[in-house]
């Protein structure tokens, strides 16, 4: 039998159905180190949130198969480790969002009518009515910062007490946000014009410190600020000081950049409400969860594929020695390609020749979408779910194949078209491992998909590369390759560069300003 080792809570009756097909031991509140120590030997570890299953915790279980999190996110565990070892890392993405929805918009009314600050009064011996008028939700305007599966269940709640609804979500288009009861817009624009505004989005580094002193600053004096998403979105020390000044009207929190919380200056506002981390605890939530990883890691150990991969899908094992370098590659052309693009994605076609085309070709397009995608999305995307995501968005995919290929054994070619851009990207393995972009919008070059690029669309005529290259210079920006794409001289050219530093926006707006240069984007692999 296989042994699955439970790091974390789950119900009893779980666990018992876990035992009808495996080892299963259940050994809970593990220190990291205790757990690396722990999970030798184990085939399948099942954790929440409170096990962190760090690199050393992986590098130990070398007889891991499955890591499932009975929970959406998995910022405990190392993705990156798990998916070098060929560990598959699982969740349950729907489990909770009816909890969180709910949750928010018990935060919401909860700030807007002073639940808490009326109840702390009460049980203080006073009687004081005039100290806690409220605001009515009828007719306001909520600003929903994530237009995902939580993000539209808390719209829909809204609806109910027929509140006007704006939504900010750049991988949606304004029809989709409309079929839905919302207005799309700008995140500046809805800071200022919303009423309440409520955050439903991953932490990325994109993400990360979103809501600045710069944004609050937007906010109406009267606004109220929910966060039941992710800690560190928002900048806490900002909104201490916006809390404080008054320059807000209230905030509510589930979730902050450190947690447990500890000491905090917020706690001591009147003008603030929080909770730490509830809003997936519900005994609903936590039974489907469980019993939805539970299934998964059985469904794995038992060589079949899971729901929600997040990291890899089910390849069978002689394929995957092929196929894995095509998968990295792809995942990265979508995400390249998802950089270049500009505005919501529309339609994505993508074509495959030579001997990739003997594989199934299906996993090569979800790694694809899930490059695509995944960057700052408002919900998770892994290869099981990145086709339905795809089409949810409104997003055309077309998949087409061609065995013969004149210059490489295996081409992966991929079209990406908005309202305004389109681009089409032609990538390959070279050697056994290294994935790279070989044409870009018919020019051809060699970048290797890795670190930071820099690309110019520009006029190609003499001193163009040397200005963009003493401007970077100047800033202290270190170039590690360069390549040059031209159909022929002194016409159109496109130069990637790879460089060690990232530059500023500053930096950024300089190099588009350089005489010869049409357009500039940054480009994180």
């Amino acid at each position: 039998m296989s042994k699955i080792l439970v790091s974390d809570p789950l119900p009893q009756d779980i666990v018992d159905a876990l035992r009808k097909e495996a080892e299963v031991e259940v050994a809970t509140g593990l220190k990291p180190a205790e757990l690396a120590a722990k999970v030798v030997g184990f085939e399948a570890l099942i954790v929440r949130s409170q096990s962190k299953v760090t690199r050393e915790v992986i590098e130990a279980g070398s007889s891991l198969r499955v890591i499932g999190r009975a929970g959406v996110g998995v910022d405990n565990i190392d993705v990156e480790a798990a998916t070098s070892k060929g560990i598959m890392v699982i969740n349950s993405p729907e489990g909770n969002t009816i909890s969180a929805a709910e949750h928010t918009f018990g935060l919401l009314l909860a700030a807007a009518r002073w639940v808490p600050q009326a109840q702390a009064s009460m049980r203080a011996g006073e009687w004081d009515r005039k100290s806690f008028t409220g605001f009515e939700l009828y007719n306001k305007t909520l600003g929903i910062v994530g237009f995902g599966r939580i993000g539209r269940e808390v719209g829909e709640r809204a609806a109910a007490f027929r509140m006007k609804l704006l939504a900010y979500d750049p991988f949606i288009s304004e029809e989709f946000a409309k079929e839905r009861g919302a207005e799309l817009a700008q995140l500046d624009d809805l800071l200022q014009r919303s009423d309440f505004i409520t955050l439903h989005m991953p932490k990325t580094p994109e993400t990360e410190g979103l809501i600045n002193a710069t944004r609050l600053a937007l906010l109406k004096p009267t606004a109220i600020l929910i966060n039941c998403a992710r800690g560190g979105i928002i900048d806490e020390t900002a909104l201490y000081e916006a809390l404080k000044a008054k320059k807000l009207g209230a905030a509510a929190l589930d979730v902050f950049a450190q947690e447990p919380l500890g000491p905090s200056p917020l706690l001591e506002l009147p003008n603030f409400v929080s909770t730490p981390h509830l809003a997936a605890s519900t005994h609903e939530a936590q039974e489907r969860v469980a019993v939805d990883v539970a299934e998964q890691v059985l469904e794995v150990l038992r060589g079949g594929a899971p729901r929600s991969a997040v990291n890899i899908p089910y390849v069978p094992p002689e394929a995957m020695s092929f196929l894995k370098p095509y998968l990295g590659l792809a995942e990265r052309m979508g995400k390249f390609a998802q950089s270049l693009a500009s505005g919501p994605i529309t339609h994505v076609s993508v074509n495959y020749r030579g001997e990739v085309v003997e594989t199934d070709t299906r996993f090569l397009t979800k790694a694809l979408l899930r490059g695509l995608l995944a960057a700052g999305s408002p919900e998770t995307v892994n290869f099981v779910n990145a086709a339905v995501v795809a089409r949810n968005r409104g997003i055309t995919v077309n998949e087409g194949s061609c065995r013969g290929s004149a210059t490489y054994s295996s081409y992966v070619e991929v079209t990406v078209r908005s309202a305004q851009r389109q681009v089409t990207l032609g990538g390959t393995v070279f050697g056994s491992n290294e994935a790279r972009v070989v044409e870009m919008d018919g020019y051809s070059m060699s970048v290797v998909l890795a670190g930071t690029k820099l690309i110019t669309w520009q006029t190609d005529r003499p001193g163009v590369v040397g200005r963009v290259g003493s401007l970077l210079g100047k800033c202290d920006i270190n170039i590690a390759e360069m390549q040059l794409g031209r159909s022929s001289p002194r016409t159109r050219a496109v130069m990637i560069m790879s460089i060690d530093e990232a530059p500023s926006d500053a930096v950024m707006a300089e190099v588009k300003g350089l005489d010869g240069i049409e357009d500039v984007r940054l480009v994180h692999l």
